[in-house]
């Protein structure tokens, strides 16, 4: 039964907790987070690790990918179902295979079903029927060429890629990205993707899908998509967008 709320209201918070995710993201990331709890509250809980980033290099990327094991096994402890790498630069920075590689390591680590940001997003283009996609980031180029590098490795033919060159991918707000995300359009791709897990998509996925007429995939989206097809759910979610109701 409804438990009853200190106010002696039904607690409907409490009666519909169904099911407790993990996320494992970059320390300085305050996106990820928050676009998951707004679509997800009541009914699924977060509960996040941050494993420490100086920069967007190499260096921090490959040892980021060193912390996963220790930090999955602190989610573990939290009886999370799944459990989701959520920087997507360090899943696609060696290439196809790498974000396969940190998969196995959540799940050697912990028995738990294991997801990676970067893997997510070819899954979700994959289940969208997608091959040409035009790319948005606040990259700077260098590490755009490794996503589009990545990206052509599963076949997935990148039509346009624009970024904005910066390290602080939270500083823009979401008009600014919607912008940014309108220019790579072009007639020939089959949708948007709008690359990083720190940069605010959720408040314009359907207002771009509504004016450009296809699908826009987020790096975080996907990954919540993804987190809960493996789990068996597929329900729909309000303000994600086609993905969930047509993948």
């Amino acid at each position: 039964m409804p438990t009853i709320g200190r106010y002696g209201a039904k607690d409907k918070t409490m009666s519909t907790w169904e099911r407790k995710l993990g996320l494992i993201v970059p320390s300085w990331n305050t996106v990820n987070e928050y676009e998951f709890q707004r679509v997800l509250i009541p009914d699924i809980s977060v509960h996040s690790m941050r494993i420490k980033i100086t920069a967007d290099d190499e260096e921090n990327f490959t040892w980021m990918a060193t912390q996963v094991p220790a930090a999955s096994k602190l989610l573990a402890q939290a009886k999370v179902q799944a459990i989701c790498y959520g920087c997507l630069a360090g899943g696609f920075i060696k290439g196809p295979g790498h974000d396969q590689e940190i998969i196995r390591d959540i799940e050697a680590a912990t028995g738990i079903p294991g997801v990676a940001a970067a893997a997510a997003v070819v899954d979700a283009l994959r289940a969208m029927g997608v091959s040409r996609v035009s790319v948005a980031s606040p990259y700077e180029p260098w590490l755009n060429d490794k996503l589009a590098e990545y990206l052509k490795g599963f076949g997935i033919e990148v039509v346009a890629l624009k970024g904005l060159g910066t390290q602080a991918h939270a500083s823009f707000t979401p008009e600014q990205n919607a912008e940014l995300a309108s220019e790579v359009d072009r007639p020939e791709s089959q949708a948007i993707f709008i690359s990083c897990s720190n940069f605010r998509t959720l408040e314009i996925i359907e207002l771009l899908e509504n004016k450009l007429g296809k699908p826009v995939l987020t790096s975080n989206m996907c990954s919540l998509w993804k987190m809960l097809r493996v789990l068996g759910d597929r329900r729909s979610l309000p303000g994600t967008g086609r993905l969930f109701r047509d993948a």
